[in-house]
């Protein structure tokens, strides 16, 4: 039927959902569980690998409340059967400016379910250099 989304694009939408509402809306401790357990993060530049570490740094982020507009997504499977995901939108962080952000996820299917293997955050606050 033309239109109906693909499953991978399904898939993809209910991990974003997911993750920005948990993200959003719990003590950010339960997101370890959205990843394989040798997942690596980036977050601004900084690496954190294994399930632990990642939910270690989302845990301790240093703010108290946060709320994602997501702008758009594009998702795509991969050749070796993986789903590729880049997230674009707003972030507003306690009382600051909404500032813009980027994240890319690769998700992998394992055990029955599906779980993030890569996860890379950029704000959109970088600056081009002259």
């Amino acid at each position: 039927m033309a239109g109906e989304k693909q499953i991978w694009q399904k898939i993809g939408e209910g991990f974003v959902a997911e993750y920005y509402n948990q993200f959003d809306n719990t003590n950010r401790a339960g997101l370890g569980n959205l990843y394989s357990t040798e997942a690596c993060l980036t977050w601004e530049g900084s690496v954190f690998i294994g399930r632990e570490a990642i939910a270690g740094k989302l845990v301790n982020l240093p703010f108290k409340r946060i709320k994602h507009v997501i702008t758009e997504q594009d998702i795509q499977p991969t050749i070796d059967s993986c789903i590729l995901i880049m997230v674009f939108g707003q972030l507003q962080v306690d009382e600051d400016q909404p500032m813009a952000f980027h994240q890319v996820f690769m998700l992998k299917g394992q055990n029955c379910s599906w779980a993030c293997t890569n996860d890379v955050f950029r704000l959109g606050i970088h600056n081009i250099p002259v």
